[in-house]
């Protein structure tokens, strides 16, 4: 993948050498975020970075490369805490590492943000995909996130267009009669995630998966769902945290 790839063309022509043959009316495309990324030259090559202080800052707390650190500043909507070695960051409206900011896949000596525009991202590959093809696919931007107090890593939608991101499963019943109040089910998170296992995270060179015969209607909706912080309970907890420590530490300085 080279700057200035148009994936969605790239992507037709490749599965017409898979056993999928041709994109289906209704099949769902799970594409790699450093491949879109790539395509639309996100690439920085740290050695063209220049630190600010609070990068300097971060980097020497952190025992981090100042230069990435800048990277993650400027990709970074907040930097809400960090270990040696990472940042812990919200963009786009979630918490990750180094918001997004990775090496892996991307040439010696260069970073890869994440796309600018996920969602834009990926009604532009439905968009082509359709005239190309004149069949109905939904588009998934996959990125892979830590959980907390896990080993490993799994599958996030960072961006989608052409079905539900959330399936609400409020309103019904579980086996036993009693009302569901609260569950959503993370449909393109889960599709990101079952994604991931064919596309891999090292060397297999395989950016995106076709995921058929789910029955989920195409539709023209497009973007990703999230929550208000304060409706989190990882950003709800961590944001009371900070207050008791702040209110605290007013209290030693009076």
């Amino acid at each position: 993948m080279r700057e200035g790839d148009e994936i969605a063309s790239i992507l037709v022509r490749a599965i017409r050498e898979t056993p999928a043959r041709e994109i289906q009316d209704g099949d769902i495309l799970v594409v790699a975020e450093t491949a879109i990324s790539t395509a639309e030259g996100r690439v920085v090559r740290l050695e063209s970075v220049v630190p600010d202080r609070d990068a300097q800052r971060l980097a020497h707390r952190y025992g981090m490369d100042p230069a990435l650190v800048q990277c993650i500043l400027d990709e970074s909507d907040e930097v809400v805490g960090g270990i040696p070695g990472f940042l812990l960051c919200m963009k786009h409206g979630t918490l990750l590492p180094n918001a997004g900011v990775d090496a892996s896949n991307a040439p010696p000596g260069c970073v890869t943000p994440l796309p600018a525009d996920p969602d834009a991202s990926a009604l532009r590959i439905k968009e082509v995909i359709e005239l190309l093809t004149g069949v109905r696919v939904g588009v998934i931007v996959a990125d892979s996130r830590t959980h907390a107090m896990r080993v490993g890593c799994s599958g996030v939608a960072i961006g989608c267009a052409g079905i539900p991101t959330v399936m609400d499963a409020r309103g019904r019943t579980d086996l036993f009669g009693r009302p569901l109040m609260v569950t959503r089910l993370a449909l393109a998170d889960n599709l990101a995630s079952a994604a991931e296992v064919v596309m891999g995270e090292a060397d297999e060179r395989t950016p995106a998966a076709v995921i058929r015969g789910l029955g989920i209607q195409v539709t023209d909706i497009s973007g990703i769902e999230s929550i208000n912080a304060e409706e989190c309970i990882f950003m709800g907890l961590l944001k009371q945290e900070r207050k008791r420590q702040s209110s605290s530490s007013h209290r030693n300085d009076t």
